[in-house]
């Protein structure tokens, strides 16, 4: 995704410095090169042999050193990056950033640069909400400064609320979306995501253990590659990616409603663990535990959107991929269910309890379709997001 692009990252001096190791890791992951500078105040966090091996590059730090000035210039270092990411901004940079300082080789290479500049902000909440802050916030986008986050979240100082660094799988979205190939460009996914809330009564609830964790990523892996998403989700642990058209459901029959409204689109990729089920007549009152009173719960089937959506005579996405989750003999049971929804792929796994799979972050999966079956390895579920974001590329495109 972002093979042979170069992503000059400049590390502020906050307590988030330490994202920063997991987010070179993640940039590496993913084909970019990235040269570190670390201001003085970053190196109290992190240190910079830390930084130096995991980017498998010097780190730079001193604007005064003779022998890499004559090798590369500052100038030369800021100019031959695809982007200047700045993680974390600090309140104090991004201060230095907006009146233009140049007091160290950071602030130097920000000013001297002519590539794309992005920025990460991480600070307490009350240096946030600052006015001051906000000002130099406005001259940054002003300047078309790139800002990624801050979100909301607890402070190392104790506080909450907005200030905390976005983590480095955001951060990385947000650069592939800046830099990546947009093979999916123009083209329009549905993606259906976590479990369904079937209503017994106003507190009880029928429900599966997905957390939503896999068609999150995979709506995010869709959006880095160019894809307008409509995400259709019921209520996920995951949290619902960046760049998508959010559309929050609780039951089958709303997230049906939800699907067709999205349509029409080139793909769809339903992911949701749908309830099979739904009570009949709901009670709108709590219903009472009575000694030696069991309640009777009728029943009904829920709608079989992925079915709906395979069949359409009028509307239909070119792709449709469907996922089975199963715990006994996966590969028949999925093999034949595509053939009765009539989709064109099913993503099938293994759910059983020892697999760890539903709720974990690891994912094996078999991807099945006309062809046949293809056994992908045990990975985690971003990665297995991107590979089938992938493969719904080389399809659609």
């Amino acid at each position: 995704m972002l093979s042979g692009k170069r992503i000059l990252l400049i590390i502020g001096g906050g307590i988030a410095a330490y994202k920063c190791l997991d987010l070179i890791r993640r940039l590496r992951e993913r084909g970019a090169k990235v040269t570190p500078v670390m201001t003085q105040a970053a190196s109290e966090f992190v240190t910079p042999l830390s930084v130096s091996a995991l980017a498998g590059e010097k780190v730079y730090s001193d604007i005064f050193d003779l022998t890499d000035e004559a090798e590369m210039g500052h100038i030369q270092l800021s100019r031959v990056a695809d982007l200047v990411l700045v993680a974390p901004a600090t309140a104090d940079l991004m201060a230095k950033m907006a009146q233009g300082l140049a007091s160290d080789l950071a602030t130097t290479l920000l000013l001297a640069t002519d590539t794309p500049v992005m920025i990460a902000p991480a600070m307490n909440v009350r240096m946030w909400e600052h006015a001051a802050t906000q000002r130099n916030l406005a001259m940054l986008r002003g300047d078309d400064v790139a800002v990624v986050g801050p979100n909301d979240g607890d402070m190392a100082c104790g506080e909450f609320g907005p200030g905390r660094m976005a983590e480095p799988l955001e951060i990385v979205d947000e650069v592939i979306a800046a830099l990546g190939d947009k093979p999916l460009k123009g083209k329009r996914i549905v993606v259906t995501s976590g479990p369904t809330h079937e209503p017994i009564d106003p507190v009880r609830y029928i429900a599966n253990r997905s957390s939503g964790a896999q068609g999150t990523a995979i709506a995010a892996a869709l959006v880095s590659l160019g894809a307008e998403v409509v995400f259709v989700t019921g209520p996920a642990d995951a949290a619902p990616p960046h760049g998508v058209e959010l559309v929050q459901v609780e039951t089958a029959v709303e997230m049906r409603a939800a699907v067709l409204a999205a349509l029409p689109t080139d793909a769809a990729v339903f992911a949701a663990a749908v309830a099979d089920w739904r009570v009949v007549g709901a009670s709108q009152s709590k219903i009472k535990k009575k000694a030696g009173a069991l309640p009777t719960l009728e029943f009904a089937e829920n709608p079989d959107i992925l079915a709906e959506v395979s069949q359409l005579i009028d509307g239909r996405p070119d792709l449709v991929v469907g996922f089975a989750a199963e715990t006994d003999d996966v590969l028949e049971n999925a093999t034949a269910k595509r053939k009765r929804k009539a989709c064109d792929w099913i993503v099938a796994n293994d759910v059983s309890p020892a697999t760890g799979i539903m709720g974990g972050s690891e994912n094996a999966v078999t991807l099945i379709s006309e062809a046949g079956a293809e056994v992908w390895p045990r990975m985690g579920k971003d990665a297995v997001a991107r590979q089938l974001a992938a493969r719904i590329s080389e399809v659609l495109v």
